[in-house]
């Protein structure tokens, strides 16, 4: 990558946005402002394919006879693709050219998303939440390299506006899925809807895909190929709090709905109460975005996840007593170390190339541990017959997040125009 692109100014939203796509030809720059709308329209469509099935758990268990544990499968599997297939994007990215491999995950998701609300069988259902993590995986694993290349000095900034997206696109889904499905008379519209969403995403991302340049690559970065970070420690541990975070996250979002359902709750008051968890997104992560300005963000990472763990434990002690408090302030803090967690690959290193690398393996780690979150609680939920120990769960995950932030200091880059 050239230092002019690489040092390109991301406060003018009328420079064109150059991005190495491979795509072997040359055609209208992209201006900064279409990259960062399709950038939020690709973020509104990454998490509806897993949180829409929260509020929708119980109605789409009982149609197929799933235990909590087979249910929990739902969001389990999508976790394990976006952990698994982090690996090979980045060469795919390489192979095929970045925006074309999201463009085909974008299809891959719309598809299984709709297939989804026609799925007959216990078999297919789950074929089908193949396909929705697969998708999510390799569009979500070349996000950051896409926003390391054309916004270099704001990363954290721009990653708190994507995460913003994320958020927004989960929070709409989780209150709007169980009404949809009683409105309609069936789940199958509360989980299909929101294959609509990703028709806008293609659109969008075919309008990049046809106009951005391929610039000619160096003989640098033909010949250098990044590999995976195992000897790092700072990538484990960036790692292991990236897992911790999505462990509370995606646990959350799948069994709070049923754990206020079982204790009488109303299923409209239930989805209220799960939509809380993505609302409370779209606002604290470009709060983390703009609080985190300086390259060490130890203690805002701590703040944050000071706050989740000092809620899962009011929650593990109480947990019907405040829920539009404690399930707010846990997702505050989530969401603060969410967005931070994605921007510290970026801190430590030095391209987007090497930033591809990273993620690929902090993703990876990340997932494939944040994946059992789900899973634990059902079996856990089955075992004991109450949520009384998953809760605990959460509540010593949220601590252990809170004790790795110390360690997470970032690698000092010396990169001429380098700021995150």
């Amino acid at each position: 990558m050239s230092g002019n692109q690489f040092n390109h100014e991301a406060g003018d939203v009328r420079a064109p946005l150059e991005i190495p796509v491979g795509n072997g030809r040359r055609n209208d720059p992209v201006t900064l402002a279409a990259g960062l709308v399709c950038l939020v329209l690709i973020g509104v469509n990454l998490r509806p394919g897993i949180v829409s099935i929260g509020p929708l758990l119980a109605s789409i268990s009982q149609a197929f006879g799933l235990s909590h544990t087979e249910a929990s499968l739902l969001t389990s599997i999508p976790d394990v693709l976006m952990g698994l297939l982090a690996l090979p994007t980045p060469w795919l990215a390489r192979r095929f050219g970045r925006d074309r491999v999201i463009l085909a995950a974008l299809f891959v998701l719309f598809a299984a998303t709709l297939g989804r609300a026609f799925a007959g069988s216990v078999a297919q259902i789950l074929l089908l939440t193949v396909g929705v993590g697969a998708g999510l995986a390799v569009a979500g694993a070349l996000v950051g390299g896409f926003i390391k290349a054309a916004y270099p000095a704001r990363v954290a900034l721009v990653m708190g506006v994507y995460a913003a997206a994320l958020s927004f696109g989960s929070a709409v889904s989780a209150a709007a899925s169980s009404p949809l499905a009683a409105a309609l008379g069936s789940w199958r519209f509360g989980a299909g809807v929101w294959a609509i969403p990703c028709l806008l995403a293609i659109g969008a991302w075919l309008v990049i895909e046809n106009r951005q340049q391929a610039p000619a690559k160096s003989a640098s970065s033909r010949t250098r190929h990044d590999r995976l970070p195992l000897a790092h420690p700072k990538a484990w541990l960036i790692a292991l709090f990236f897992a911790c975070d999505n462990f509370l996250f995606y646990s959350l979002v799948t069994w709070i709905a049923p754990l206020y359902r079982e204790h009488g709750v109303d299923e409209a008051t239930a989805g209220l109460i799960l939509a809380s968890v993505p609302a409370v997104f779209v606002i604290a992560t470009p709060v983390a975005g703009l609080f985190s300005r300086k390259a060490d963000r130890r203690s805002v990472l701590a703040c944050f996840s000071g706050m989740s763990a000092v809620g899962l434990l009011g929650l593990a002690m109480a947990p019907y007593a405040a829920p539009f408090l404690l399930i707010p302030l846990i997702s505050f803090g989530i969401a603060g170390g969410f967005v931070l967690g994605m921007t510290l690959p970026l801190d430590n290193t030095r391209d987007p190339d090497e930033a591809n690398v990273w993620n690929a393996f902090i993703i990876t780690v990340a997932y494939l541990i944040a994946a059992t979150g789900p899973l634990l609680v059902g079996v856990l939920r089955d075992r004991t017959g109450s949520f009384h120990a998953p809760l605990w769960l959460l509540a010593i995950v949220g601590v252990v997040m809170l004790a790795l932030t110390p360690f997470l200091q970032p690698k000092k880059i010396e990169q001429p125009g380098f700021q995150s």
